[in-house]
């Protein structure tokens, strides 16, 4: 039975690195390479907007927010990370986080919600485009993963209360 959104902490880290892993083994959800530490994730992700979806004291996904800049006038616009684990893909799990990611952060005062997606990683792009996200454009071969370039696909979703 899949239980109420849950606020990540140190505690259920353990669940988080291992979804974020299944991730990296996709070689379509990010350019890291490894799990980072509790503690350089902790620091690089807002305290608010860090959210899983359990069932049965497991994890199914995971969603967080990471500020795009420390300058000020970028304060109110955050990064999405939302991965969901490969044993509950097509249940809605990203759904259910990405909606909910939104809502906290403009409980939270943030007008601009922006997500970096792998071209390949199609289903991260649908997903975010079903929650209001918009492609704004690309980052032709940004980055290299195990010798190859990868483009990004940029996506952008603007608040309709915050911010106008």
């Amino acid at each position: 039975m899949i239980e109420s959104l849950t606020k990540i902490n140190y505690s259920l880290y353990p669940e988080v690195a291992r979804i974020y892993k299944e991730g990296i083994d996709t070689g379509r959800a990010t350019f890291e390479t490894e799990v980072p530490s509790w503690g350089k994730w902790d620091a690089s992700h807002f305290s608010f907007g860090r959210i899983s979806v359990m069932e049965d004291d497991h994890m199914c996904g995971w969603a967080a927010l990471t500020p795009v800049s420390n300058r000020c006038v970028y304060g109110g616009v955050a990064e999405v990370s939302v991965y969901v684990s490969k044993n509950c893909w097509g249940r809605g799990i990203g759904t259910q986080l990405l909606n909910s990611l939104i809502q906290i952060s403009e409980e939270n005062q943030i007008w601009t919600l922006q997500s970096s997606i792998f071209r390949n990683n199609t289903s991260s792009i649908k997903l975010h485009e079903k929650c209001g996200f918009r492609v704004i454009g690309y980052k032709e071969k940004i980055g290299k993963l195990h010798g190859q370039w990868h483009d990004n696909i940029l996506l952008e979703k603007r608040s309709t209360k915050i911010g106008i």
